[in-house]
Parts: C-alpha cells; sequence; structure tokens
C-alpha cells in the first residue's frame, strides 16, 4: 500500500470519528424530554367518605381499587360513621382526600389557616318534607302547621328557614317547628299522628317507607331551594363536597387527577346502574342495599367541579354565614379554596 492510500485512509477515518463525535454531542445537547411524558410516581392516597349519601358516589372506585382495576396509585379507603372521626384525621395529615358535608370544608379551611382544597360537589341536597295524608302539596301549605325535624343549628335548620323565609314564612311564627334529636323520633312523631310532617334527610326517608309505605316525599327541599335562585350567583342547596389537603393536592397534581377521573367514572357507574351500586353500597356497609336502591336516584349524586362549583359553593355558604358565621367556620373562605386543576 502506497503512502499516498495509507494517507487517504487515515483522514477518512478521522473524518468518520469527527462525525460520532458531533452526533454524540449533538445528542447531549438535545431538549430534554418533558416531564408530563414521563410515568408519573405511583402515589399513596388515603381517602374517606361518611356514611350516607357523601359515600355513595365512591362505591365504583372503591371497588375498583379493591379489585385492581384503578391501579395507577395505592388508593385506601374508608368509612366513617360521624364527620367527627374525619376530621382530627384530616387537620393532622393522616387523610388526603375526604367526601365531607359542604359547611364542614368551610370550617376546616378556617381551622388549618387555609389548608384545604375542594375538589368537587359530590351530593347536592338530600332533604324531603314528608307527610302521610297528602296534605302538603307547596310550601304556602306548611303555613300553621308544625314539622317535626332533626339536625339543629346545623344544615337541615339552615336550609329549611332559607326555603321558609324565602316563601315569606317565618320560622317560629308561621310555621312551627320541633325539633328531636334523631330522625327516628320524627318517624315515630309521624307514626303516632297521621296529620304529622317531618323534614327527613335521604337515606333515611327510604328507609322509612320501606317500613311505612304511608310515609311519601311531599316537597323536595332541592328543587323549593332552586326554585328561589335568580341572578348571575345561583347557589345550590349542597350536601356533600370532595376536599384534598392543600400540601398534598400541591405536591401530588397528578394523584388528585387520576382520583377524580375515578371519581368522575365511579357517579357515573352509580346514578346508570342503580342495582348494581345499591349492592355495592350495602357490601361496603354504608347503608343496606335495599335502602341504597330506593334511595340513590333520590340522593343527587353528582360530581361538580371548576367554575360551576365555585359558584354554586362559594353562594350557598354566603347563605349559611347569613344566617349563622360559625355555620362556615367564622369567615368565608377566599379563592384558594376552590382547587383549579
Amino acid at each position: 500500500m502506497n503512502k499516498k492510500l495509507v494517507a487517504l485512509l487515515l483522514a477518512g477515518a478521522l473524518a468518520l470519528a469527527a462525525l460520532a463525535g458531533c452526533s454524540t454531542q449533538a445528542a447531549d445537547q438535545s431538549p430534554a424530554q418533558p416531564e408530563s411524558q414521563a410515568p408519573a410516581e405511583s402515589a399513596v392516597v388515603n381517602a374517606a367518605a361518611l356514611k350516607g349519601p357523601t359515600a355513595m358516589g365512591l362505591v365504583g372506585f372503591m371497588n375498583d381499587a379493591e379489585t385492581g382495576v384503578a391501579s395507577d396509585n395505592d388508593y385506601r379507603f374508608s368509612i366513617a360513621a360521624s364527620p367527627d372521626e374525619l376530621t382530627p384525621q384530616i387537620a393532622q395529615g393522616a387523610l388526603d382526600i375526604a367526601c365531607v358535608p359542604a359547611n364542614l370544608a368551610s370550617v376546616l379551611y378556617n381551622n388549618t389557616d387555609g389548608g384545604i382544597r375542594v375538589l368537587a360537589l359530590n351530593t347536592l341536597g338530600v332533604l324531603y318534607i314528608c307527610d302521610r295524608n297528602g296534605s302538603i302539596g307547596s310550601v304556602a301549605d306548611l303555613a300553621g302547621k308544625t314539622i317535626y325535624a332533626s339536625g339543629k343549628g346545623s344544615t337541615p335548620e339552615y336550609a329549611l328557614n332559607y326555603i321558609l323565609e324565602g316563601n315569606g314564612l317565618t320560622p317560629g311564627v308561621d310555621v312551627t317547628i320541633e325539633w328531636k334529636s334523631e330522625h327516628a323520633e320524627c318517624v315515630a312523631a309521624m307514626a303516632q299522628d297521621e296529620s304529622a310532617i317531618a323534614l327527613l334527610p335521604q337515606p333515611f326517608v327510604s328507609a322509612a317507607q320501606l317500613k311505612d309505605e304511608s310515609i311519601r316525599i311531599a316537597l323536595d327541599l332541592t328543587e323549593e331551594w332552586d326554585a328561589l335562585q335568580s341572578g348571575a350567583n345561583e347557589s345550590s342547596l349542597i350536601t356533600g363536597v370532595v376536599i384534598a389537603r392543600a400540601a398534598f393536592a400541591d405536591e401530588h397534581p397528578e394523584a388528585v387527577a387520576a382520583f377524580m377521573q375515578h371519581y368522575r367514572d365511579s357517579v357515573a357507574f352509580v346514578n346508570d346502574d342503580v342495582q348494581s351500586a345499591a349492592e355495592l353500597v350495602g357490601a361496603y356497609d354504608i347503608v343496606p342495599a335495599p335502602v341504597a336502591q330506593k334511595a340513590i336516584p333520590a340522593c343527587n349524586i353528582v360530581c361538580i367541579e371548576g367554575d360551576d362549583m365555585k359558584t354554586r359553593l362559594s353562594s350557598y355558604l354566603e347563605v349559611l354565614f347569613e344566617q349563622n358565621p360559625k355555620a362556615v367556620g367564622g369567615a368565608l373562605p377566599n379563592d384558594d379554596f376552590y382547587y383549579a386543576a
């Protein structure tokens, strides 16, 4: 091989090496892949709900998590008998997401220096005026009557007062409200007097009707509340909301987004397949399946998020605040109370 050929081969080898080096450098300097394209890390999500309507919309999701269908995160669910069980767990960080009464969410927000975010409305109104003799057909028909009710100093009292006053009736003057300590006492009063009228929530209404077919729903307080709304800031009668600890929502937005997608699907399942949902409600010991099957259509189970959620909930809390500031924790929440994905 002559010297000229060797020189040409050497030059070619050096050129290839240079090209390889440039290619490697170009790859090293290429933009990093966006983090959103990388698989999100699985998170442990401790969630809870209360026995009753606020937990019913969750049962499809709970079942999917239990059977491994919902496996994008480690979802751990619990059901509590009363808000008092959940409040300290939320405040102490033992729970990340919870389904709680709407006004309790505001109380927790105020008591944790803004440490709570509302993700969605999950249950609208579940309160009903019931009678046995068909004497009540409108709110006006309540004039001069006595209503047996439970829940003084809480949502039932505030909702009933709002609707009575909105229809020109003054509680305690035009309508007598006899407060009982338990819903069962209201049903007992109806059993003793065919003309008695009671304010009852679902699923207690359905449970009572299964035992006494003469009990009928005379007025749906959710519909009566809606009939009083006008203008831009329309409120809704709201029973429950889905909340998250602010710290958890900030640290795990992907987990929150995944949770809410599962929740939307679960609510759709519960409303579309009442029989299957009722069986799960019974299996999770929320309420017996026969009661759930009758109650679910009347429980107003929803998943309302975003601006619609904020408008309805903020206006609802204003109604409660006007009646008793303590009902919402002493002050109306700031805008950061309403979660924006």
